[in-house]
């Protein structure tokens, strides 16, 4: 027997131990060996006997409960163990509760005892009423937009689609004793931040662990939230490595798109909102990590985590209006698909990390990637470079390399497109062009002369004349 999570050595008894079996008692269960050193060697106990008869009272005293304690012997030496049951109702210590968080034992207090509280009675806090919450407070555009991707989903009924909303929102289990759900605030509401102290997410880009340069934070109904932190992740956060196939204008970021989109949904379906603290992307040139305050499933490990699972949510009320609305599936893939994203792109597999009360993921970017970081300065906070990433959605090639038949200055090039961030609108266009031989310069033993021209190539306007 080694210790572990379920296992504890201890070469005598302190009271401080009582804790322990409070944290036993909240998990999973376990066992305390007393007699025995850290480094497995059975050194007995002194006063064997008296241990087996003050122990049980002393426990019971302070917990409330009855434990198995057992006498053995190893090596002519006493040890005495205390099985400790997993119990399905909430522990105390005098007054204190604890809970076994792998190795360590942990003390709830504040958000965390009372989702734990909840937990052990069978009620998860998004499907609690909330009174001061009535439908007037709903956005209607946000039950708008989820009834557009519901009804393209079809994984609800198309006629509960034209109901009013309350009589929705109760099919949805929404509605508990006539009163608005925790989870039809953080989903529908315009501000849940008015309700909710934390239900939005937070983005900031980082030279270094210490150096912020510049941060953003997106609110609104939750329903909402998941396309505008994308929009936003890629437009100011992340910069594409762009590559043509054709004329056909290609963008990768160095955490696809697919692998994204799910680590951002799993923070939001499985964050403890009652811990008031938002949803935390930390962006770098080469990394990037989403924290987010929850715990795993009860029982769970990591490999539990990373291996084959069911879906168990956080949050199952949120989780199932995200599910109706085709964002999720309810299946537990969501760590898998964002591992086959990350195999198919040929990027590094990411790294969980969990810990007591948060679980963080953390991507890493290959490393043509870093240097695309170095090379372009990514993460400088240029507002027009910002807007040309906008403007640019409706930029085709085609239309560079028509206009390019003549040869044109970058300037004219820009101002024709209505473009005005010289940097961005070489990296995302010229220089591509350029590599694949679609543009040429006029003037190519002097890249940055001012009279440098760019005129559309023969391989360009033959693939130009194909669109």
């Amino acid at each position: 027997m080694q210790e572990s999570q379920t296992t504890e050595w201890k070469e005598r008894w302190k009271d401080e131990y009582l804790a322990w079996i409070c944290g036993f008692a909240n998990s999973t269960g376990g066992i305390i060996v007393l007699g025995r050193s850290d480094a497995g060697e059975a050194v007995g106990v002194i006063n064997a006997k008296k241990l087996m008869t003050d122990l049980p009272n002393k426990i019971r005293d302070a917990l409330g409960i009855i434990v198995e304690i057992k006498l053995v012997q190893e090596g002519g030496k006493d040890l005495i163990e205390i099985i400790v049951p997993s119990y399905p109702v909430p522990i105390s210590c005098n007054g204190s509760y604890y809970v076994r968080s792998g190795a360590t034992n942990q003390r709830l207090s504040g958000s965390a005892l009372e989702s734990y509280i909840l937990s052990k009675r069978g009620v998860n806090w998004d499907s609690l009423p909330i009174p001061g919450f009535k439908m007037e407070d709903i956005s209607d555009k946000a039950v708008d937009h989820f009834k557009k991707l519901a009804a393209k989903k079809g994984r609800i009924p198309a006629e509960y689609l034209d109901e009013p909303n309350d009589v929705l929102f109760s099919r949805m289990g929404l509605i508990k004793n006539g009163y608005l759900t925790n989870a039809a605030m953080l989903l529908f509401s315009e501000n849940p931040q008015r309700w909710q102290q934390g239900a939005y997410v937070k983005i900031g880009f980082f030279r270094n662990h210490a150096d912020l340069e510049y941060q953003d934070e997106i609110h609104g109904p939750l329903i909402n939230q998941i396309d505008r932190v994308m929009e936003v992740v890629h437009l100011k956060y992340m910069k594409a490595r762009i590559t043509y196939e054709g004329i056909q204008r290609i963008e990768r970021y160095f955490v696809p798109d697919e692998a994204l989109r799910e680590a951002i949904l799993n923070a939001i379906c499985h964050k403890d909102y009652s811990s008031k603290i938002p949803i935390q992307i930390s962006v770098y040139s080469d990394q990037l990590y989403i924290g987010n305050v929850g715990r795993l499933p009860e029982h769970w490990t990591l490999d539990d985590l990373l291996g084959k699972h069911n879906s168990i949510p956080f949050n199952p009320d949120v989780a199932n209006v995200f599910y109706l609305a085709g964002h999720i599936e309810s299946w537990g893939r969501g760590i898998e698909k964002i591992f086959n994203a990350c195999k198919v792109e040929n990027v590094p597999m990411p790294q969980f990390k969990v810990h007591p009360g948060d679980i963080m993921i953390h991507f890493t970017a290959p490393y043509g990637f870093s240097e695309l970081g170095v090379k372009y300065d990514i993460g400088s906070k240029q507002n027009d470079q910002d807007s040309d990433q906008v403007s640019d959605q409706g930029i085709k090639v085609k239309d560079i390399l028509a206009f390019c038949t003549v040869e044109r200055t970058l300037e004219s090039i820009m101002k024709w497109f209505g473009m005005s961030h010289k940097t961005y609108f070489r990296r995302a266009y010229i220089n591509p062009l350029l590599e694949e031989g679609l543009l040429r310069m006029t003037v190519p033993d002097k890249p940055t002369s001012k009279n440098q021209q760019y005129v559309t190539t023969q391989k360009g306007r033959e693939l130009s004349d194909k669109q």
